[in-house]
Order: structure tokens, then C-alpha cells, then sequence
């Protein structure tokens, strides 16, 4: 997100026109969730992906379309809906056999996406928010239809519909542009801080003055949250390749010891933080900040660190705690923690141990791939199955996040 817009206000800056696509929806399986982005220069250059591929060039073709370029290369199979040029709108994006392999839908989807020829005005607060990495919500129009029958007609009579394409920026104190009326951008900037809370989007409708039991407007709220920590204990080398690993998925990495020999910097240079104390004390400290999206893994082998550890993440909500070491030490760990008073059930629900999944993982890069596998699999409810011996959607429905 902050490549695509830091490219836009370079092109800005050159005074390119350019056009915004913004995926709002995803029927079927889809490699991109909804909030994907990407944008789309008068002179064809592209940043960003809606779909990894599948429908790239038809989305490049419409927004060269909008914004008046030259005639477009590719043709616009799939294309299922359209608007005068000059205006914002909501495509669908699908296939009919024949239509598939020429332009590269090959997930079996059905992609919604915002085209915008006028992108919204706060791009430059935007681009501030995401690089001081402060959360945020973009609270997007992608439909619009009177609805003259609707029980608040006569209240609404007068205020204008929303335009399609109509965007606000939503932080944590303060809201920025307007979906077309006062009323409408008080109750979408209300619902948002609540989709800011819990850093996951979502799709709603209302009146067109905000009423909530209407369907006239069509809202898609994207969320920019802080990224998730990964809080690694132990100063060890399969820690540092975990930090790496994490890190690649966008994890803010927290990397804890008590020996300061080993936790420095210079050992942990993708770390975010290092921190000289024994698990506990530092949970004890910071443990009621981590929440559902947060990791925890306990890769020190010992028992001193790795009991205390362990009961100390039970009293947080962070959404995977796992304990590296073999499959009798986790019962030698199991008896102690139950000695201690740790209800076994409850160990047995939140803790994995051995940590990782079990895909025969030898060196410490290859452990770390088992463990962001197994927190991927828990997130997603899945069972980590090779995909070619289950059946059903690949891609779970989107939460709309950057």
C-alpha cells in the first residue's frame, strides 16, 4: 500500500493523470482480498495488483479508458458493467469458459473492482499515516441507487444521492474528505473507529443520510492496522531466522532474553526491538497490549525460561503461543505447568508444543517457515492439508486490511 501511493504522488509530482483500482469484493476464489490496490498512470505505467494477474490487463484497459489515454492494447474480457467514462465505478470482473484463459482468470473468481479517474484529495495525509505507521480506515462508495420505496424516502428527500467513487480517510483523530453529506460521513466515521479497533474492514449499507435499516449506499471500509508483533524469547539461532521470516510477512519483530551476551542487536538485525529480561518480567509488563492478531514463541529449551514464559502468555490474548523443544519435553512442561496450577485444558487449547507444523523442518530457516506456516493455518481456521487432497475455496473471505 504505501509503494502504490508513494508511486502516485510521484506521478503527481510529473503531472501524470492517473486512476486508481480498488478490489471492493470477491465471489469464489480469488488471490487478492478485497482493499487490494493498484494504480494506473495516462502513460500505462502500473503499481500495485488487484488479482496477482488474472485480470490485470483488463483493469489497466479501463482505467486507461477513463482517463482518456490512447486506445487500450488489451480487450476487456469479463467485463460486466460499465459508466460514462469520466466517472468513478464498480466492475465486475468474470469468466464464461471461453473468456478464461484469454485474460488469465484462472482462480475461478468474480472480482468487484472501484475504478477511480479522480482520485481522493487526501493522498499526501495518507501517505503520512501509512509512513508513520499510524492506523487508518479509508471508508469508500462502490454503489449507489435511490430507492424511492425505502421507509426513510420522505426524511431523504433532498439530500443528494452519493456519488460512486466517493471516499473519506478515517484516522484515529481526525476524519478526512466526505461521502457526500454530514449525516452520512458522522455515522460511517462512528462505524469505522469501531472496524479501526478491531484492524478488520468490512462492507456495510445505508440511507442515504447514514440510516442504518437501508441499502441505497454501498460502503467498503479498508483498514490500514499496526502490523502484528511476533514476540521471539530465547536468543537463539533459530530465532533470528524466525525474525527474518516474520518479518517478511509484515510481523513487527520483538526479539527477548535475559542473557545480554547473546540479545544485541548486531545478532538480530531484522529485529524491530531486543530487550535484556526473563520472559515473565516482560509480559508482565507488556502481556495486556497483545492481542488475537499477536504471536508469541518460546524458542529458549530450558525450563526456567520456558514454564514461566508459558504461564506468562496465558494471560495474554495473544492468538498463537508456541513453545519450540521435543515432544517429551512439552509433557515435562505439561506436569510442571500443571503442578503450578496451569489447568491442563487449557495448555492444550492455546499452546502448541512442538512448535510448527510437522513438515520434517531441519535447520533453523526451515523451522521457521513450520512455524508461520502453523500461524497461518490457525488464523485461517485450516487444517494445513496439501491443497491438492481438499476441497473447497482456497482463499478464506478477505478482512479488507493493507
Amino acid at each position: 500500500m504505501i509503494e502504490v501511493i508513494d508511486r502516485v504522488l510521484q506521478w503527481r509530482s510529473q503531472r501524470k493523470r492517473f486512476a486508481l483500482a480498488t478490489v471492493v469484493a470477491v465471489e469464489g476464489s480469488g488471490p487478492r482480498e478485497p482493499g487490494a490496490l493498484m494504480a494506473v498512470s495516462e502513460e500505462g505505467e502500473v503499481a500495485g495488483s488487484v488479482s496477482g494477474g488474472c485480470v490485470e490487463g483488463a483493469v489497466v484497459a479501463e482505467a486507461l479508458a477513463r482517463l482518456g489515454a490512447p486506445e487500450p492494447v488489451l480487450q476487456t474480457f469479463g467485463l460486466l458493467g460499465s459508466s460514462p467514462t469520466e466517472l468513478a465505478t464498480t466492475l465486475a470482473f468474470g469468466f464464461s469458459d471461453d473468456e478464461a484463459l484469454a485474460v488469465g482468470l484462472t482462480c475461478g473468481g468474480t472480482f468487484h473492482i472501484l475504478v477511480q479517474p479522480r482520485p481522493p484529495e487526501y493522498l499526501d495525509r495518507l501517505a503520512d499515516a501509512l509512513h508513520q505507521g499510524s492506523p487508518c480506515v479509508i471508508a469508500t462508495v462502490y454503489a449507489a441507487s435511490e430507492d424511492k420505496d425505502s421507509y426513510f424516502a420522505d426524511e431523504n428527500r433532498g439530500v443528494k444521492l452519493p456519488e460512486v467513487g466517493a471516499s473519506m480517510l478515517i484516522l484515529e483523530d481526525e476524519v478526512v474528505g466526505t461521502l457526500g453529506n454530514a449525516d452520512l460521513d458522522r455515522v460511517v466515521a462512528r462505524d469505522a473507529a469501531g472496524v479501526l479497533t478491531q484492524a478488520q474492514g468490512t462492507r456495510r449499507t445505508y440511507g442515504r443520510r447514514g440510516q442504518s435499516r437501508s441499502q441505497e449506499v454501498s460502503v467498503v471500509m479498508a483498514v490500514s492496522a499496526r502490523p502484528a508483533r511476533m514476540l521471539i524469547f530465547g536468543a537463539v539461532d533459530f530465532s533470528d531466522a524466525l525474525s527474518q521470516a516474520a518479518k517478511l510477512l509484515g510481523y513487527r519483530v520483538i526479539v527477548v532474553d535475559a542473557r545480554a551476551v547473546f540479545v544485541t542487536k548486531e545478532r538480530f538485525p531484522t529485529a524491530d526491538e531486543v530487550h535484556v529480561a526473563w520472559p515473565n518480567d516482560y509480559l508482565t509488563q507488556w502481556g495486556a497490549t497483545f492481542v488475537e492478531r499477536d504471536a508469541i514463541c518460546i524458542l529458549t529449551h530450558d525450563p526456567k525460561f520456558d514454564v514461566p514464559a508459558i504461564r506468562a502468555s496465558l494471560t495474554t490474548n495473544a492468538g498463537y503461543i508456541g513453545v519450540m523443544g521435543s515432544r517429551r519435553t512439552q509433557q515435562d512442561r505439561l506436569a510442571r505447568l500443571v503442578a503450578e496450577g496451569v489447568a491442563p485444558e487449557e495448555v492444550e487449547r492455546r499452546v502448541s508444543g512442538p512448535i510448527g507444523l510437522d513438515i520434517g523442518a531441519r535447520t533453523p530457516a526451515e523451522t521457521a517457515v513450520s512455524i508461520l506456516a502453523e500461524i497461518i493455518a490457525r488464523r485461517e481456521h485450516r487444517g494445513a492439508s496439501p491443497l491438492s487432497m481438499t476441497e473447497g475455496p482456497i482463499h478464506s473471505e478477505g478482512a479488507l486490511t493493507w
